[in-house]
């Protein structure tokens, strides 16, 4: 039994410095052009969404209504006027070409966000950002809490937001 043990150790250590090789001797391309191995992208995805779970604790203030009709408009705006939609799209509106560089790729926020995070977790998302993702903090650029929540009330109801409602929600007031 012991000698299963000590076999077992070995090849632990062995498997250990093998990885260890193989991402800091370079070996592992972190050019955008490459695809992650897919132990690489399941491990990514994993810590990401238990870290974002683990850490997204805030709640909307008091007084402030996700489903509002006002705070969803002001989260259009803010979602259009803080670039969002040149990395996401929004309705109507296509993703800039430069997003097709990112990887991963920015994900669709109607159809693979939207609907499976908190209203928690997509605060913690917009003013923490994402490491190696190309999801900034916008928290460190100071933007309010109140407008990452009007963003949030309307990436909540993104899914139901017409081509029409969002030209009109943010379209430039005289």
């Amino acid at each position: 039994m012991q000698r299963l043990l000590a076999l077992i150790g070995f090849l632990a250590i062995i498997a250990a410095l093998a990885a260890g090789a193989y991402f800091f001797m370079g070996f592992y391309s972190v050019a955008a052009t490459s695809a992650n191995p897919g132990f690489v992208d399941m491990a990514l995805k994993t810590v990401r969404a238990k870290s974002i779970e683990q850490h997204a604790t805030e709640r909307p203030p008091a007084g402030l209504s996700l489903t509002d009709p006002a705070v969803v408009q002001d989260g259009a705006r803010a979602f259009a006027t803080r670039g969002c939609v040149l990395c996401h799209g929004a309705p109507g509106v296509t993703w800039a070409k430069f997003s097709e560089g990112l990887n991963p790729g920015p994900p669709d926020l109607k159809d693979e966000v939207a609907p499976f995070l908190s209203p928690s977790e997509l605060f913690w998302v917009i003013k923490n950002g994402i490491e190696m993702t190309g999801m900034p903090s916008f928290g460190a650029v100071e933007m309010p809490d109140k407008e990452t929540w009007s963003i949030v009330a309307f990436l909540k109801q993104l899914p139901n937001v017409t081509d029409d409602q969002f030209k009109q929600w943010t379209a430039v007031k005289p």
